[in-house]
């Protein structure tokens, strides 16, 4: 039986058991880099339809990202871009009949989660160097440090909990009227669920923005505000005599 902790056996690759849900997740990568592909051989100066909607979308990445984590946006584009279109696939995915989306399970949401956690040890040694990465843990008082351990496991599995069950949740609703009223009817649910598979997608990728971040300047350091166009003027205004 498929269930969201048991996956179906699919086949075997000597002894290694393949699941459907991995061969959902290999097929959405193979498509994912297809377009890929073919995007980039279809690159030009002068951005037709498709060019001019991808570069709307990098854009807009670029400045949610520079929103919470100020610098060059390009060393964390290629990750949360990546996340953001493949959790959209994954989900939407349950759009073609037969296929469960492989976020539906445990299984793959807790290798994202594994993901954004190494992403962001990768990323807070890098920018805070080893020693100020574990100081960072002893913010606000050294006595914060049990917490901030407990916090670091905690927010990444809440991280995959979020996507499993809302996921889970669709399709299982779907699936019990599909059963119970027939083809037609679910149309709207699955609407449904196209939107709200998009809004898991963004929020699974805002969070792993916001976790890398935070992993980057520390826990929960805050950014200094900019300062006022009159207060630059202040500054910069010699004294009056």
């Amino acid at each position: 039986m498929d269930t969201p902790l048991i996956a179906q056996h699919a086949f075997d690759i000597g002894p290694l058991a393949i699941t459907w849900p991995v061969v959902t997740t290999w097929g959405v990568m193979a498509g994912l880099t297809a377009v890929s592909l073919i995007l980039r051989g279809r690159l030009a100066l002068r951005p037709g339809r498709v060019q001019a909607v991808v570069e709307l979308i990098v854009t807009s990445l670029d400045s949610e990202i520079q929103a919470t984590i100020p610098g060059d946006p390009g060393r964390f584009r290629v990750l949360i871009g990546t996340l953001l279109i493949f959790v959209l696939c994954a989900n939407w995915s349950s759009l073609i009949p037969g296929v469960e989306p492989p976020t539906a399970h445990l299984e793959t949401d807790a290798a994202l989660a594994l993901i954004v956690f190494v992403a962001g040890l990768y990323w807070g040694i890098r920018e805070q160097g080893l020693g100020g990465w574990l100081r960072s843990f002893a913010q606000p008082s050294w006595v914060m440090i049990p917490l901030n351990l407990v916090e670091q496991i905690t927010r990444h599995f809440s991280l995959m909990v979020r996507l499993f069950g809302n996921v889970m949740s669709g399709v299982f609703v779907i699936s019990i009227v599909l059963s119970l009223a027939g083809l037609l009817v679910p149309i709207p649910l699955m609407a449904l669920d196209m939107l709200t598979g998009a809004v898991q997608a963004y929020i699974f990728a805002t969070l792993a923005l916001v976790f890398i971040g935070s992993a980057v300047s520390g826990h929960d350091a805050p950014h200094e505000a900019p300062a006022s166009p009159s207060q630059s003027a202040a500054v910069k205004e010699p004294p009056h005599d």
